[in-house]
Order: structure tokens, then sequence, then C-alpha cells
């Protein structure tokens, strides 16, 4: 047991589903695993054991942001030996070609944080996705016909920006999509010596201003779980 994660040694699988919602976490275990048990609910940031056609699977909320995961992400590879990170959650698309609810996976993740400069004395360290989960995620996702798009998104610790255009810089790079906690996860796994993955759909559009609903947040994302699931 940890400080924030409640399960004892062996409770959790070699890979672990984070999204960031727990009740998105709640969700998934009681909807698509098999013989699931609830390893955590310390902070309601509920973790949860069980199988997906005969392999196990944990899924541990992990909270939002780059501090929250950060925490989730290390006690579960330092003290459960957690081998795959695979984050499922949430995005605000950018390119017009992307439609609401479409599939991203994020093969590098930028960020505004300055989290990587305080850990690589002011370097530029590149955030990227095991290229082995981001192969076999893509051919799951084009083999059940899955709109999905693979490239750069954007780890921001900013929500609410004070002015639109300080994503103006970040479309030109041609970032799909922005969200809160990928960039961590990468720089984590690469530290660490494990796989990481991050699976989005697109939640709300920038251009198009299109939005979901909080229970479609939570309940609708079936596409992007069915995929983070089958890496296992």
């Amino acid at each position: 047991m940890t400080i924030h994660i409640g399960g004892q040694m062996g409770d959790i699988a070699e890979t672990v589903l984070m999204p960031g919602d727990p009740l998105r976490a709640k969700y998934i275990a009681e909807n698509f695993l098999d013989n699931v048990t609830c390893y955590s609910e310390i902070r309601g940031m509920y973790g949860f054991t069980g199988e997906y056609k005969g392999q196990r699977v944990s899924i541990q909320g992990s909270g939002m942001g780059i501090p929250s995961i950060s925490i989730y992400a290390n006690e579960l590879v330092n003290e459960y030996g957690v081998k795959k990170l695979i984050r499922i959650g949430s995005c605000g698309a950018f390119p017009k070609e992307v439609k609401l609810l479409d599939v991203i996976l994020a093969q590098g993740a930028s960020t505004d944080s300055n989290l990587n400069n305080v850990n690589f004395n002011q370097g530029n360290f590149a955030c990227i996705a095991s290229f082995d989960l981001l192969l076999k995620a893509y051919q799951s996702a084009q083999e059940k016909n899955i709109s999905t798009h693979v490239g750069n998104v954007l780890s921001t610790d900013i929500f609410y920006a004070d002015e639109d255009s300080y994503w103006d810089v970040w479309k030109r790079h041609g970032i799909l999509a922005v969200e809160m906690e990928t960039a961590a996860l990468y720089s984590i796994a690469a530290k660490k010596g494990v796989e990481a993955l991050g699976i989005l759909t697109v939640s709300d559009h920038f251009v198009t201003g299109e939005k979901c609903s909080p229970q479609e947040r939570e309940t609708t994302f079936s596409n992007m779980v069915e995929i983070a699931l089958g890496l296992a």
C-alpha cells in the first residue's frame, strides 16, 4: 500500500489503464471487465483489477493534470511493478478534419509545463510513446474501422486560457489536440524503462465549438477503451 493507492503487491496487473476521472474507471470496470475487484478507494480515486478476454488488466484513476498523474504513475511502477501505462482520456481538437468522438493516438506529447525543464536542467526532452504500443493500437483501430489520427498532442497546465490566441502557435505546428497528462506519463515511462501510450477521444472542438456532455465523457468513449484494453 502507498499513501495514494490502497492495493497490496499483486493486486495490480502489469498493464494499467489510467483515466483521469475515477468514475470512468468505475464505469469501465463494471462494463468491460470480468472477475473485478476494487483494490483502492483512497481519496475517491478508484482502482480496479479484472480480466478482459482472459487477460488480467487494471484500471486506475489518475486525476487531472501533470502533478496528479505523475504521483500515480510513479507509485504504480515503483511499488507495484507495472510495465504498461495507458492513458485514456478526453481532449480538445484543433484540425477541422478531426471530428467529435474521433480517437487520437499520441505519438508525441508537447507541453507548456515546467516539469521536464526542471528534470533536464532547462533541456528539451522529447516525450514520445512506446512504438510497440502505438503500432498495436493503430492496427487495432484500423481493424475496427475506428476514425483514428496519429500525431503530436499538447499536454497543457492551462484549462482556461485568458486569450484564445494562446493556442495559435500550437495549432500552426500541427498539434492535433490539447489534454493535460500525456507528456508526464511519457517522461516517467522513459525514466523507468516501461511502456506508455496516450489514447484520447475528442470531447470538444476548438474550431466547430462542438462538445460532449459530462455524462458522455464518462460513458460513451467505448472505441478508445476497447483499443486500450486490447493492449493488455
